[in-house]
């Protein structure tokens, strides 16, 4: 086997634009290299938002009024004579009182990659370095269309960061940090209201270093092991099951970590049910997919969301984080403190999971991330490398230094409720070169081994370390009576070097750093003889399973879970191709050991629902099939399994009861889509909701016929509606095919709030 480093693309930067981590804007397009005094730092700090918002009292009006008042500091080295504060472009500043007078102030744009910011920028009296000021902003906020970021309407409201709601000096996205502070926030409204922090006489103060959120909605409130789960209103047994669960979690959670890291706070826990947003968090609140309390048991990315924010408490929440490399701290710590309990609550089997979803998330920007004392979030591979390599780096250097003495110093370095990356490298000086590597410079370490070299009574093989920095790590030898060898040892930096097994019997396998402690920019080379030729194994599945390969991909997750065997996406792909096979019974037998695995991801849920359904059809055991099927459809995980559930349903029970006022409302909306009133359409639709849908079908409609044909019931007020359609638009022939809908009660009637599935054609 020939060894050689792999061709490294450049770092390069991009804009990232995503619903989970949509990262649109930073204050300053700025280089970021060295660590020096070059670079810009922040000049006002947010000590506390103080924030009173009035929630529209009228379904059509889409304005939030509300008044931001903000304590700021002087930060800087020098005297402060202008404040200049960000905002949504869709805000109307109404005015600004700097220390109790009104001033005058400009406004403009400001261009931050594809998105604007609004900029307003006022004169003030100097004030001296450490100096404090205090500014309010009356102003109104428009939102045209509702989205996971901002939304208002009588299905629940919310106003996330992301959305930039509230005016702040610093961007939410600035090199160096954020601004994030202790709150108050008063709403006004309708609503359940649901803010961090302690409800106190109608108002919610935050005590921690956090950015100012909301959500409105109609819940109903549990209490378990003092963690308290907003569920929608009137939820059955089953949902408040999971509430149980999600409870019981957090709870073991904040009591995990109160015990590595000490007792850093007593915020309240409250996770909160929403239809968008799921996996946001901050202060303790957490929000969650409600779709979650429709499913059979917790799925894993619901438990790491939880378990990484309560972690954040201690890790993020409690001291204020700022400067270079800052997400390293803010994400990729908790992210690390929240495997390391998964592992203690679920097993390790559960934490290798997670671990590997982490390293292949990781894996696939290794080869042209930057180091990340230098990355921002105008870098494409932002969140993927301070989250995933960040919790790698506090694994090593937790390895290194031992447990135990890690969190000692952690707790020392927090003790005054700020914290820097600094700070730790000084913690941890005698990390340093590690540190410096793993900090100051890409990623460049690419571990590879030889094929095994049998000798008399040993055998040996080359191992290489295309890196900058010396590594040490175990190689493991599979031999051919299938037990294994570990041995320890290091590999100095862009060398190669060579390990030698003492057995008689002959080694089939060798896997370089098994444990997998160190970010790479290839793992595939990791075993030889090399098995695959990519570094995450359900690639290598799924391109088989995708061509109809079915023993192809049959041999491919073989591998993959003799390694991993709780890498329950991996045997879902396996018992389908089983199936494809039609060998019904194995393919069974997998799919209820995915479904049975602690922790398995959403999708898991519902293909393997999916999957027992099928064979059940092919048992001829309807009954069974149909409830499947049905548990498929309810999970809400994936689009393709809700399609398949929803087509091999409808094999087996053509047709179900729909309610009457179901079928009312499609005869109205059908009447108004015919009759191209967009008017007409946006009264039968939630505002905010659908207006892309809506304004497709109005102007433009010839034909439109919608025949309702189930009706599952999510909670006592959500119904999606899988529906049979016949449209012919403008110029265009007769399509046909099915539809779901998904409607929400208002008032005394049904409103739609979005189309989960189109397939006409």
């Amino acid at each position: 086997m020939k060894l050689k480093a792999p061709k490294r693309k450049p770092p390069k930067t991009a804009i990232v634009h995503s619903l989970l981590l949509p990262l649109l804007l930073v204050v300053f397009a700025v280089s970021l290299f060295a660590q020096d005094s070059s670079r810009i730092s922040a000049t006002w700090q947010v000590e506390k938002y103080d924030i009173s918002v009035q929630l529209p009292s009228a379904e059509v009006d889409r304005s939030v009024s509300a008044k931001a008042k903000l304590d700021l500091r002087n930060v800087s080295a020098g005297p402060a004579s202008s404040l200049t504060l960000r905002i949504s472009p869709n805000a109307s500043i109404a005015s600004i009182a700097v220390n109790g007078s009104t001033v005058e102030f400009t406004k403009a744009q400001e261009n931050v990659g594809t998105g604007t910011l609004q900029r307003i920028a006022t004169r003030i009296p100097s004030v001296a370095p450490n100096g404090t000021v205090t500014a309010v902003v009356d102003y109104k906020l428009t939102l045209k269309d509702n989205s996971g970021l901002a939304s208002l309407s009588p299905a629940g409201s919310q106003l996330l960061p992301l959305s930039f709601w509230y005016p702040t000096p610093n961007s939410w996205y600035f090199a160096r940090g954020a601004d994030y502070a202790p709150t108050r926030i008063q709403v006004a409204g309708g609503q359940t209201v649901i803010a961090s922090g302690t409800d106190a006489g109608g108002a919610f103060d935050q005590k921690l270093f956090v950015q100012p959120f909301l959500a409105a909605g109609n819940w109903e409130k549990t209490t378990n092991a003092g963690v308290d789960v907003y569920v929608p209103r009137d939820s059955d047994a089953e949902a408040k099951s999971r509430a149980s669960e999600l409870a019981t979690l957090a709870s073991d959670a904040r009591t995990y970590f109160g015990s590595a890291l000490g007792n850093a706070t007593d915020a309240p826990l409250k996770l909160v049910a929403v239809k968008r947003g799921g996996g946001f968090s901050s202060g303790g609140t957490i929000l969650f997919d409600e779709a979650v309390l429709r499913r059979a048991k917790l799925d894993s990315a619901t438990a790491m969301n939880v378990a990484d924010a309560v972690a954040k408490l201690w890790a993020a929440d409690a001291i204020r984080i700022a400067g270079d490399g800052n997400g390293v701290l803010r994400e990729g710590l908790p992210r690390f403190l929240a495997t390391n309990f998964i592992e203690n609550k679920f097993g390790k089997g559960a934490s290798d999971v997670e671990r590997l979803r982490q390293r292949i998330a990781y894996s696939i920007v290794s080869q042209r991330d930057a180091p990340l004392t230098q990355t921002a979030p105008l870098d494409d591979f932002y969140y993927s490398a301070v989250v995933n390599k960040g919790a790698m780096i506090w694994r090593l250097l937790s390895r290194k230094t031992g447990a135990e003495e890690f969190y000692k110093r952690l707790r020392a370095e927090t003790q005054d409720k700020s914290l820097t990356l600094s700070e730790v490298r000084a913690a941890f000086a005698d990390q340093k070169d590690f540190l410096d590597a793993m900090f100051d410079k890409s990623t460049d370490t690419n571990l590879m081994i030889g094929l095994p070299q049998q000798r008399a009574g040993e055998t040996a093989a080359a191992l290489r370390n295309t890196g900058s920095t010396d590594v040490t790590v175990n190689v493991t030898a599979t031999l051919v009576n299938g037990e294994k060898m570990s041995a320890p040892t290091t590999i100095r930096a862009t060398s190669i070097s060579e390990i030698t097994f003492k057995t008689p019997q002959k080694v089939t396998r060798l896997e370089i750093d098994s444990e997998k402690l160190y970010p790479q920019t290839d793992y595939s080379d990791d075993v030889a003889p090399r098995e695959a030729s990519e570094s995450d194994p359900l690639l290598s599945v799924k391109r088989a399973f995708d061509k109809q390969d079915f023993n192809g991909a049959e041999a491919a997750a073989r591998i993959a879970l003799r390694d991993f065997p709780n890498y329950d996406d991996v045997r879902i792909l396996y018992a389908r191709a089983l199936l494809g096979l039609n060998r019904n019974s194995d393919a069974e037998r997998e799919f209820k050991t995915a479904l049975d695995e602690k922790l398995p991801t959403a999708r898991t849920l519902a293909w393997g629902n999916l999957g027992l359904a099928e064979t059940a059809a092919r048992a001829n055991q309807n009954t069974q099939a149909l409830k499947f099927a049905e548990n498929a459809i309810r999970a809400d995980a994936e689009y393709g399994a809700s399609l398949a559930a929803r087509i091999l349903r409808n094999r087996l029970a053509p047709a179900s009861v729909v309610p009457e006022d179901i079928k009312a409302f499609f005869a109205n909306f059908d009447r108004a889509a015919v009759a191209n009133k967009k008017t007409d359409l946006e009264t039968l639709a939630v505002p905010g909701e659908a207006a892309r849908f809506i304004s497709g079908v109005a102007g433009q409609t010839t034909e439109w016929k919608t025949t309702p044909v189930h009706a599952d019931r999510l909670d006592p007020n959500t119904v999606l509606v899988e529906t049979q359609m016949s449209v012919r638009l403008l110029n265009r022939e007769n399509e046909t095919g099915m539809a779901v809908y998904r409607l929400v009660r208002s008032g005394a009637g049904w409103k739609l709030y979005g189309v989960d599935i189109f397939e006409v054609r």
